[in-house]
């Protein structure tokens, strides 16, 4: 697993994307602190967000005013590899 892929917020930014296929920032940003139920830094969530467009992980493109984001064929590739290697663990778990 790279590391880009250590923060469990830009792991779930994938499942995001991958369920919703492309999504502006704040639909995004409000959709994980519904999940967390707690509200996520601004600055520290577009920083995220630009980190894995430039790591090839997520596409933006500019929509109006706001930008839209997109999983790229890799970023799919390791949010489904992360998706099968956990899986896999709760599938073998003793008592299972």
């Amino acid at each position: 697993m790279t590391r880009w892929f250590h923060s469990g917020r830009r792991r779930d930014c994938c499942v995001v994307l991958y369920d919703a296929g492309e999504l502006r920032a704040q639909p995004l940003k409000s959709r994980l602190e519904t999940h967390y139920d707690e509200r996520i830094d601004p600055q520290s969530f577009y920083a995220t967000l630009s980190a894995m467009v430039d790591d090839g992980f997520l596409s933006r493109r500019p929509e109006g005013l706001a930008d839209v984001y997109a999983l790229t064929p890799a970023g799919e590739a390791a949010l489904l590899e992360h998706y099968e290697w956990l899986s896999a663990r709760i599938d073998d778990a003793p008592g299972k």
